[in-house]
This record gives C-alpha cells, sequence and structure tokens, in this order.
C-alpha cells in the first residue's frame, strides 16, 4: 500500500515538473491549478468549522469567545499570509522564466522572514491576550472563555507559519496537488482530535474551548512537517534546498517589498472584522454569536473563489515572467466568470435556505432568526465576489500589492466602518446596518478591482 501511494505521487511530481503553465487552454490550466486549491482550502476550513460545531455544544459564550478570538488569530495570519505574497510573487515568476535556482534563493529567504514574524506574534499572544479580548468590549464571562484560547493559537503560529510558507512555494511553482494532500492529512487528525480534547473523551482530558486550540497546533505541525519534508525531498515541483544558505538583505527587502503591503492590506481588512465585532458587541451576546456563523459559513462559501483566485494569481505570475500579458489577463477574465456564476447560485441557495444552514451550527431559534437575516441582506454582497476574490489575487500574484492595500483601506475606513456606525446608531435597522454597511463595502471593491485590473498597470509591474 505505502509502495503503492510512493509510486502514485512520485508520478504526478515528475508530471508536475514538467508542466508549463504558460502554454496551452488556459481554461483547463486554471481548471487544473484551482481545484486541489479548491478542495485544500475548503478541508483547511473543516478545522475551524468542526470546532465551531463541538463548541457550539458549549452554549453562545463559548461560541462568541471561538469568534471574538478567532478574529484576533485571522489578523495574525493574514498578515503572514500578506508577506508571503512576496515569496509567491518571486517563485511564480522565476518559474515562468525558468529560474528554479533564484526561486529556491527567495524560498530560503521566506523562513528567515517566518522565523522573526511568528516569534513575534508568539509574544504578543503571551502577554496581551486578555487585553485583546477587553479592548472589544465583550462581557467578562466571554474573556474567560477565550483568553487562554487565543494565547494557544498565538503560540501555535509558529506551525501555522511554516505551513502556510510550504504551501505558497509549492501552489506558486505550479503543484496545487501536494498542498491538497497535505491539507486533507492534517485536517483528518483536526476532524478527529477535536470532539476528543474539546469534551474530554476516551483517554483525553476535557479542555473545553482550550481543546479546539491546542488541535489546530498539532495538526498544524503535522502540515509543516509533511511540507516541509517534500520540498526537500524534491517531491514537488521546485526543489527546497538549504546548501550555500546566507541571508540575502537584497532579497529579503523585495521579499518584504512586495509582501509587506499585502501584509497591511490582510490586516487592515481583519482590524476591519475586529472593529464591526465592536460595534456588533453592544447588541448583545447573540448578535456576536449570529455575526461568527454567519463569518463560518462565508468562509466555507468563498472557499472556492479563492481557490480559482489563487490559481489565477499563480498564472498570472507565471505568464508574466514568461512575458505573455494577455495570457496573464485572460487568466484573470476567465477565473472571474467561473467564480461569478458559482457564487449566483450560492446566493439563490442562502435566499432559500438560510435558515437550515445556520441550524446546522446551533438550535436556538433567536440565534438562528439574526444569523439568517445577516445571510439573507450579504448576499447581495455575495453577487460580486469573483469580481474581489478573483481580479485582487491576479493583481498581487502579479507583485502589485500596492494598490490593493490602498483599496482594501478606502473601502473598509472610508465606507465600511464608518457606514456601520452610523446606521446601526442612527437607524432603525440597528444591528443588522452594519452587514449593509459590509455590502456596500463589497460593491466598491468590486467595482475598484474591475477598473485597475482593466487598466492593465499591473502587467508591468517589475518585482
Amino acid at each position: 500500500m505505502d509502495k503503492d501511494f510512493r509510486a502514485g505521487h512520485n508520478q504526478y511530481a515528475a508530471f508536475a515538473r514538467g508542466r508549463d503553465f504558460t502554454k496551452g487552454s488556459i481554461v483547463r490550466n486554471l481548471l487544473s491549478l484551482s481545484w486541489p486549491m479548491i478542495v485544500g482550502n475548503s478541508v483547511n476550513m473543516i478545522g475551524p468549522t468542526v470546532d465551531m460545531i463541538w463548541v457550539g455544544r458549549l452554549g453562545p459564550d463559548a461560541i462568541a469567545g471561538v469568534g471574538v478570538s478567532g478574529i484576533a488569530v485571522m489578523l495574525a495570519q493574514s498578515g503572514l499570509m500578506g508577506l508571503f505574497q512576496g515569496l509567491r510573487a518571486m517563485v511564480a515568476r522565476y518559474i515562468g522564466s525558468g529560474e528554479e535556482e533564484k526561486a529556491n534563493h527567495a524560498a530560503q529567504q521566506a523562513i528567515v522572514v517566518g522565523v522573526i514574524s511568528s516569534v513575534a506574534l508568539a509574544l504578543i499572544g503571551i502577554f496581551f491576550a486578555e487585553s485583546i479580548l477587553r479592548l472589544i468590549g465583550v462581557a467578562p464571562e466571554v474573556v474567560n472563555e477565550s483568553a487562554n484560547y487565543l494565547r494557544i493559537q498565538f503560540i501555535g503560529m509558529t506551525a501555522m507559519s511554516f505551513r502556510m510558507m510550504a504551501e505558497s512555494i509549492m501552489q506558486a511553482s505550479g503543484d496545487a496537488l501536494t498542498p491538497m494532500k497535505i491539507a486533507v492529512a492534517f485536517r483528518l487528525l483536526h476532524v478527529v482530535l477535536s470532539p476528543l480534547l474539546i469534551f474530554g473523551l476516551w483517554i483525553f482530558p476535557r479542555m473545553g474551548v482550550n481543546g479546539a486550540a491546542v488541535t489546530n497546533v498539532f495538526s498544524q505541525s503535522l502540515g509543516t512537517a509533511l511540507g516541509f519534508w517534500i520540498l526537500l525531498k524534491g517531491q514537488s515541483r521546485l526543489r527546497v534546498s538549504f546548501k550555500g544558505f546566507k541571508i540575502d538583505p537584497a532579497v529579503l527587502w523585495r521579499l518584504v517589498r512586495v509582501g509587506f503591503p499585502a501584509s497591511v492590506m490582510g490586516m487592515q481588512m481583519n482590524l476591519g472584522q475586529f472593529l464591526l465585532m465592536f460595534l456588533i458587541a453592544p447588541f448583545g451576546t447573540l448578535a456576536v454569536a449570529a455575526h461568527t456563523l454567519n463569518q463560518r459559513i462565508e468562509m466555507i462559501m468563498f472557499m472556492p473563489a479563492w481557490g480559482v483566485g489563487m490559481a489565477a494569481g499563480v498564472l498570472a505570475g507565471q505568464n508574466l515572467g514568461a512575458r505573455q500579458p494577455q495570457r496573464a489577463e485572460r487568466s484573470g477574465w476567465l477565473g472571474t466568470a467561473i467564480v461569478e456564476g458559482f457564487a449566483i447560485l450560492c446566493s439563490v441557495a442562502i435566499l432559500l435556505w438560510a435558515e437550515s444552514l445556520v441550524d446546522v451550527f446551533s438550535t436556538d431559534k433567536e440565534l438562528i432568526g439574526i444569523a439568517s437575516t445577516f445571510l439573507r441582506i450579504a448576499v447581495v454582497g455575495y453577487v460580486v465576489t469573483g469580481f474581489i476574490g478573483v481580479l485582487q489575487q491576479c493583481i498581487s500574484g502579479a507583485g502589485d500589492t500596492i494598490v490593493p492595500m490602498v483599496v482594501s483601506l478606502l473601502a473598509i475606513w472610508l465606507i465600511q466602518l464608518p457606514l456601520a456606525f452610523l446606521i446601526s446608531r442612527n437607524t432603525s435597522l440597528g444591528v443588522y446596518g452594519i452587514r449593509w454597511a459590509i455590502v456596500a463595502s463589497s460593491v466598491v471593491n468590486a467595482i475598484a478591482y474591475t477598473t485597475y485590473f482593466r487598466m492593465g498597470r499591473w502587467k508591468r509591474k517589475e518585482v
């Protein structure tokens, strides 16, 4: 069995190393890259979703605590993902131009960035977990429920950081299937271990919400180990080697120069979510829990959009490296069309069955009523998902990360948050006005990315 698995994996690795995504059918290349990313991203969401299902059995305080802590974790995670956007852009360009040694060198330098950033995040989690939670203004019992959960998650950010790094290297080089297999492996561990540690089943201690955090650290560590074992053994398209490794300030600066705006964009988007929770908190724990459940459902629904977007971003980067800007642009438009079709179907399903979706996570009737209304309002923004999820990834994948940062900053800080405050406090919509503000921000993002993508300046970006 093991021999058959290794033989099949080696056969695919040989195929992946020889595949040239700068040639052939763009649609076929897009689908070939995107479906493993969609599956991998969806599987990655299984862990937090399963956690929320089990934690939901502990009551609204536990749901709210994990939801608020999850925003802080996503804030940190988005910062790391943004930093690795520079790595993705550089690896894709070098693979497209046939310069694998330079791609390997960029990967080496990214490890330095990963070590420094993940240690800093661990220290923040250790010393400021309670302060972060109190800053939002949630009830004291919610702080007590989730402080250690948040602390464990931040300490475990090192494992998450290096797993995302390995995934970025593989995907940017054109190997999307191996990260998917790794995601399946470590999320299977997560699904099995989560209820055991949350409820203290079998030989395991009852840890409550902290059990969900410990489970995530263990599973992310497995993903990291598998990812780097495959990269070092040359079982993916790009073989990572530390031979002759030395710190290269010039390459480090290029990684940070491209990645930092993407990091700022991701962090401020999640900071915006953090402040939205601050605005929602005065409406009560049920409103916080409803918003949290909506976020989980949206994360699942957006997985195909981000998967296709990531694939289009890889194709854009590789085609620009191969001096084929028109193929790079066409990859973006085709990806957008695919995601828009999916988003419209999902929107219709939500309008018809919102209550059934929320019922998966909670049986509280009042909570179901609030959360299902949140979802139906959000549908207005879902129908432009493709223009945001795909075009932004193409622009960033080309290494042009400053414009997406600026667009995101303006949409959130000049539109979403001011509208959320004004409508929720000064109209009869109350907490539902916050959801309408999110919709307005999504529409502005879609218009801005579409306009800039059509201008074509991103195709001339050097990394």
